[in-house]
C-alpha cells in the first residue's frame, strides 16, 4: 500500500508524463530551450491549465525593480518578473487574468534564494 506522499507523487508524475504527451500552446522546441540555457544558464517553465512560459534567472535589478513598483502594487510586482525574465510561450499567460494569476501563483517558487549562513570570526 502507497503511503499519501507516495500516492501524490505517483499522481503529480503520470499528470507531468501526460501533459508532455500533449502539446502546449507555447511550447518552444528542444533546440530554442538549449539555447536559452546557453545564454542564460538556466531556464524554467511554468506550466498553466495546457499553456506553458519560459523565463531567464531574476537578476537584482529585475528584483529591486519589482520590489519597488510591489510595495504600491503587487500584481505590478508579478508582471514586472514575468514581463522581464520572459523567453517565450504563450502570450495569453501575460494577457488572460486567470492564466496570469496562476503563473504568478509560482514566481515565489521561481526566485531562487540561497540557504546563506553567518559566521563569525
Amino acid at each position: 500500500m502507497m503511503s499519501y506522499e507516495q500516492l501524490i507523487t505517483h499522481h503529480f508524475l503520470k499528470k507531468i508524463i501526460k501533459m508532455k504527451e500533449q502539446e502546449l500552446k507555447g511550447q518552444a522546441t528542444d533546440d530554442q530551450i538549449a539555447e536559452w540555457k546557453k545564454q542564460h544558464g538556466q531556464v524554467s517553465g511554468i506550466i498553466v491549465d495546457g499553456h506553458i512560459c519560459y523565463l531567464k534567472p531574476v537578476t537584482r535589478k529585475i528584483l529591486s525593480m519589482a520590489s519597488s513598483v510591489g510595495a504600491k502594487d503587487p500584481m505590478q510586482f508579478n508582471e514586472l518578473i514575468l514581463n522581464n525574465c520572459w523567453l517565450g510561450g504563450s502570450e495569453e499567460i501575460k494577457t488572460n487574468d486567470t492564466l496570469f494569476l496562476s503563473a504568478g501563483a509560482k514566481l515565489a517558487e521561481f526566485i531562487e534564494i540561497k540557504e546563506a549562513e553567518l559566521v563569525k570570526f
